[in-house]
């Protein structure tokens, strides 16, 4: 379960856009099955709506199978913010255990007096907010608001505990076979060094560029992999 929440990631690119796309919907609901390899260890249900300048996103991870047996927890993950013209703009993030609160976080954005404060536990760390910032939840939804790009992809993350910046490569990807059906895809590429994460995103181009499949691959070998199984859209 640890590693289920980090298959939510990234945004921003530059150069020429690959596609032009739809004005991004008022809500989404989005449904992921999560594998271990070739097994079935969870589910990941979301939700995105917009109320005019506003929005809130949510996503519940559960186990299924047997880690649904030995580890019965739930995840619950939320943002909410400010919807820009071009970007969302978080104003508070957070990320609850249903049986571990050692493990919650969160963060607060100011975004008036650039500073953002990342929560754990009892502890508050104030640092400089970059421009641009999302949490791990908005970064997977602000792609729908960017013609995305080939070349590199660069941009400022927090998962509540902290800060960090990211890099992948952004290229045309292949038709994508999903249980919520065939999509043309986006393919971005983490492009890590000897023994870090890799991380793959391939994000649906007539889906408002949602993610439809994403896989961590761990130093070791392990992959970790999310695929879309139901979407639905409203304008």
């Amino acid at each position: 379960m640890k590693n289920l929440s980090y298959l939510m990631f990234a945004w921003l690119a530059l150069c020429a856009p690959f596609s032009v796309f739809a004005a991004p919907p008022s809500s989404i609901n989005a449904v992921y099955d999560v594998y271990k390899d070739s097994i079935k260890v969870g589910k990941i249900e979301e939700s995105y709506t917009r109320d005019g300048d506003r929005y809130t996103l949510t996503s519940t991870t559960s186990p299924t199978g047997l880690l649904a047996l030995f580890k019965p927890e739930k995840v619950f993950v939320r943002s909410s913010g400010l919807v820009g013209k071009n970007s969302l703009q978080p104003l508070l993030f957070s990320h609850r255990r249903e049986n571990d609160t050692s493990k919650d976080s969160g963060a607060e954005f100011d975004w008036k007096s650039g500073k953002i404060t990342l929560i754990h536990q009892s502890q508050r760390e104030t640092t400089a907010l970059p421009s641009g910032t999302q949490d791990r939840l908005s970064a997977m939804y602000q792609f729908m608001f960017l013609p995305l790009k080939d070349g590199p992809l660069d941009f400022p993350m927090t998962n509540g505990h902290k800060l960090d910046s990211y890099h992948y490569a952004v290229a045309r990807g292949p038709d994508m076979d999903t249980p919520a059906g065939k999509f043309g895809t986006l393919y971005l590429d983490s492009q890590p060094k000897p023994g870090e994460r890799r991380t793959e995103i391939w994000l649906a181009t007539q889906r408002h560029h949602l993610p439809c499949k994403m896989v961590i691959t761990e130093a070791n070998g392990d992959r970790l992999i999310q695929v879309l199984s139901h979407i639905a859209v409203k304008p």
